[in-house]
């Protein structure tokens, strides 16, 4: 586990499932329905059981660049907030990732919650390129991390070795 702090709080990088994650919130990778289909958001849907997207369908979609949150139904994590970040091609996808790690952040603040874990928003089916994810995604929590917070841990949980390695060499970018 490779770790940074910033003021009181930590960004803290595993390899793993999301799902398995034990921190108040995980955040899923979602689309502007808030349908949890594949992916993140369908191992979510699986583990979690019903009444998240139970949830998501009385709420009934968010846009691009911004998040909701819901119960997380069976999961180790009370709460899953969905974000939805861009897809490749629909321009301005970086300000738009930017825009969904800092309204997932909020949204955790907003809810009194210390703790969340992030995937790597819009890099799978999304298309998203993993290394500049990693860069924005670092950045956005960092600057949000040095403002008055009661968040004290954003982790983010990485699917594999070689994604756990690009988000290792940009967070060390960071220090």
């Amino acid at each position: 586990m490779k770790t940074l702090v910033v003021n009181q709080s930590t960004i803290s990088l595993v390899e793993g499932d999301i799902t398995a994650q034990e921190t108040d919130a995980i955040v899923n990778a979602a689309n502007s329905q808030l349908i949890l289909g594949a992916g993140v958001a369908g191992a979510i849907r699986s583990k979690g059981g019903p009444a998240i997207q139970q949830e998501c369908n009385r709420i009934g979609g968010t846009p691009v660049g911004t998040a909701v949150i819901t119960t997380g139904g069976n999961l180790p994590a009370k709460h899953v907030i969905h974000a939805v970040g861009p897809r490749t091609g629909e321009g301005d996808e970086e300000s738009k990732l930017q825009a969904a790690t800092e309204a997932s952040l909020q949204v955790a603040e907003e809810n009194s919650l210390s703790s969340l874990t992030f995937p790597a928003i819009s890099t799978g089916i999304f298309g998203f390129p993993i290394e500049r994810c990693a860069h924005i995604m670092l950045q956005a929590t960092a600057a949000f991390l040095n403002k008055e917070t009661g968040i004290r841990e954003v982790r983010f949980c990485l699917w594999g070795a070689d994604a756990y390695h690009v988000f290792e060499q940009a967070l060390n970018e960071l220090t």
